[in-house]
């Protein structure tokens, strides 16, 4: 047996009555979403541009309110970029409906979501990036607070904040509450939420410029294992920045043991180079998960979560 890929699970799962959420997409019943507090943002002058890319194929039953949570963002310096795989389903419609607002779309068939990215950021040029699935959305005031810590902290290169778990029906159904960042916990598992984090262009150019596209699952954690080889700066927000979508198609669920289990052995096997990494890894986890549980009580002390 091997117990370096047991031991984290399983106390994973002894820890989810204790208030343990990371890595759970069902904590509770579904309600409505009632948007976290957010602290207010002055408008320091001149602007960062941010890009955001949706990549997207057939996720016309999700694809508006996606779009919407991004153009109804409060910040006057963002382009929205969407490229869809040649959608079968009412997707078009959806995005040609908001073609004005676009930076830039196109819909014809690509290699797959990470293509679909890659061909998105091209059309891009904003100093701050992300990619915002076409199932996941923006809360309100995310893109504002994100750049204005970028311009107030011009030493860090990657951004996260809280996730808030929905469903189909965009009720609510958990959230996850992020510990200070801890680079040598994210050695061994990807805790940073995908749709929360953004990072400056600077950093993408520098790790070669684009998502790998021999990954079907775990390109996220992949790119954010080459930011922390680069020596990137990584800072989590305490804010709740998006929400993740969880639903019976949901490559996150469909796809995690027989994909992405096996790509999250091999970046593993690039980060983890040193004999005795695989346990030091290990121990961090656990002390991440655990510092998680104490944030977690610490937000529901004050209502902020269940």
């Amino acid at each position: 047996m091997n117990t370096g890929s047991t031991i984290l699970p399983l106390m994973k799962r002894a820890f989810v009555p204790l208030g343990l959420r990371l890595g759970t997409f069902d904590a509770h019943a579904p309600k409505p979403i009632s948007t976290p507090m957010r602290s207010p943002v002055q408008n320091p002058g001149p602007t960062l541009k941010v890009s955001i890319v949706t990549p997207s194929f057939n996720q016309g039953r999700f694809l508006e309110e996606t779009i919407s949570s991004v153009l109804d963002q409060d910040y006057p310096n963002f382009q929205y970029i969407i490229q869809d795989g040649g959608s079968t389903d009412h997707s078009v419609e959806i995005i040609n409906h908001h073609a004005k607002n676009l930076k830039y779309w196109t819909s014809a068939p690509d290699k797959g979501q990470a293509d679909a990215i890659n061909l998105g950021f091209a059309q891009s040029d904003g100093e701050i990036m992300a990619w915002l699935n076409a199932d996941d959305i923006l809360l309100p005031g995310a893109i504002s607070i994100v750049a204005q810590y970028f311009q107030d902290h011009p030493q860090t290169d990657v951004v996260y904040g809280h996730r808030v778990v929905i469903n189909q029906s965009s009720n609510e159904v958990g959230r996850w509450i992020l510990p200070k960042h801890r680079a040598s916990a994210l050695l061994w598992r990807d805790y940073v939420p995908q749709e929360t984090m953004f990072w400056r262009r600077s950093l993408w150019d520098r790790v070669g410029g684009q998502v790998r596209s021999d990954y079907q699952f775990a390109m996220d954690w992949e790119l954010i294992s080459r930011f922390h080889t680069a020596g990137a700066r990584f800072d989590r927000l305490p804010h709740f920045l998006a929400c993740f979508r969880t639903h019976d198609t949901q490559k996150s669920l469909t796809q995690r043991v027989e994909v992405g289990e096996l790509e999250f052995s091999q970046i593993r096997q690039t980060l983890l180079q040193r004999p005795n990494a695989r346990l030091a890894a290990q121990i961090s986890g656990l002390g991440y998960l655990a510092e998680s549980m104490l944030w977690h009580w610490a937000y529901r002390s004050r209502g902020l979560c269940r």
